[in-house]
């Protein structure tokens, strides 16, 4: 067993050590954990917060923040593992933006989640990336707007309000 008190990833036979998060990145979760759970409540599914492991294909493992599955009963919802998502959220980390930003974001593609958000403290955004194809077509929204997922029309998130969450 690895005896550590860090976050750790699996990715091609490797473990990655991730940063801890911060008191703020974990406000902010808080934050868009509520108004996931209320999507969850319409289409009768499921969120959960982090750590949780996302089986993005054989060998492949990624701990997004939020996870969200549009049905409960989805057969991708497994105890252990999900294998799959309708909707990731990461949270950008200040110490490794290349993760969350590029790394992440081919992994989801090639993993076929439909839809990913970035949330980035540091630029004051909330991307929305849905994928068309094998790629991600990204729409932004900064403070004053309402981030809204293209395929949850129930699901919008006030951008300030996440980012100055406390």
């Amino acid at each position: 067993a690895l005896d550590t008190n860090h976050l750790i990833e699996y990715s091609h036979g490797n473990i990655e050590v991730l940063p801890m998060p911060s008191d703020k990145h974990q406000s902010i979760l808080g934050h868009l954990y509520t108004d996931f759970l209320a999507l969850a409540a319409k289409t009768r599914g499921k969120v959960l917060f982090s750590p949780l492991r996302l089986r993005l294909w054989p060998g492949k493992i990624r701990e997004p923040d939020l996870p969200f599955l549009a049905s409960a009963r989805d057969p991708r919802r497994q105890n252990q593992f999900w294998s799959g998502a309708d909707l990731v959220v990461e949270v950008v980390s200040p110490d490794d933006p290349e993760r969350d930003l590029m790394t992440k974001r081919r992994e989801y593609a090639q993993a076929g989640i439909p839809e990913y958000w970035i949330v980035d403290p540091r630029s004051g955004t909330i991307s929305v990336l849905t994928l068309v194809g094998t790629s991600y077509q990204e729409e932004s929204y900064g403070r004053g707007q309402q981030a809204r997922s293209v395929n949850f029309p129930d699901l919008s998130v006030d951008v300030a309000a996440a980012l100055d969450a406390d």
